[in-house]
């Protein structure tokens, strides 16, 4: 009895050892960060579509006060900070328009981009009108692509990035799981839903794929959003919204400060 007693007062010990530490890591990590400039690229998934308060200055781009990388900025207020995310953004266009802030100093880099060049729009207003079959061709092609070309579109995106800022941390940011599966759920069917989810899945892996390849950290949001999906009840990404279709399937303002920061922040 004793001596179980001191094997689980000794494992305990090492657990908060190895929590201290761990937390430690990140504490020192995001202190690095900060100390360089803190420079955030990619879509709407990081201008914040959907989470509201948006940058008058940022027009069409709508970069919002709500979104992950403004949050991480106002927490940790590193020595400079470049919200460069714009809504509708591709790799090209991040490529041509979005990489000027970077330099040797550019302490931390996020970045979210591929969905548009995959079609994520027009995939989901396919699945919205039209039937399973449709839906479930239409997301075939955009498998396709994900397979054959954005590897390649992906790559001159982190090159670059590497490129202008070689002493970053880069953290690519996936997308999040859309559906809750298995309940009763007013709008697609469950053939579409698990498709996309599917799809969504097939996409975070080719990006953690290329990420990897560059030595870059991949942040991985559908752990944080589990249970905040569509059809969960309390979902942190909007439906489809008819009165303002641009937020569609985008992160409410609560999956951007508890879905993506949290995630930013861990890999920071």
């Amino acid at each position: 009895m004793r001596r179980s007693r001191l094997t689980a007062y000794l494992i305990s010990t090492l657990l908060a050892v190895g929590f201290a530490l761990t937390g430690a890591a990140t504490a020192q990590a995001s202190t690095s960060a900060a100390a360089g400039g803190y420079v955030a690229l990619g879509d709407s998934y990081s201008s914040g579509v959907g989470a509201g308060s948006y940058i008058s200055s940022s027009g069409s781009c709508n970069r919002s006060t709500n979104a992950y990388p403004y949050l991480w900025n106002a927490a940790h207020a590193p020595a400079s900070f470049a919200f460069n995310a714009c809504s509708g953004a591709t790799t090209d266009d991040v490529l041509a328009n979005q990489l000027g802030s970077l330099n040797s100093a550019t302490g931390l880099v996020s970045i979210s981009i591929g969905g548009n060049d995959a079609g994520f729009a027009d995939v989901m207003t396919t699945c919205v009108l039209n039937s399973d079959s449709t839906c479930l061709s239409r997301i075939n092609t955009a498998r396709s692509y994900v397979a054959s070309t954005l590897p390649g579109k992906l790559d001159a995106v982190y090159s670059a990035i590497r490129s202008k800022a070689p002493s970053a941390r880069v953290v690519v940011i996936g997308y999040p799981r859309f559906y809750k599966l298995g309940t009763t759920c007013i709008g697609l069917s469950e053939t579409k839903r698990s498709a996309i989810n599917d799809a969504a899945d097939y996409m975070d892996n080719a990006i953690a794929q290329r990420a990897a390849a560059h030595g870059f950290v991949f942040g991985d949001v559908r752990t944080t959003f589990g249970g905040h999906e569509i059809c969960s009840g309390n979902s942190w990404l909007h439906s489809v919204n008819w009165l303002d279709i641009g937020t569609s399937y985008h992160p409410t303002a609560a999956g951007q400060s508890g879905g993506y920061l949290p995630v930013l922040t861990n890999n920071a």
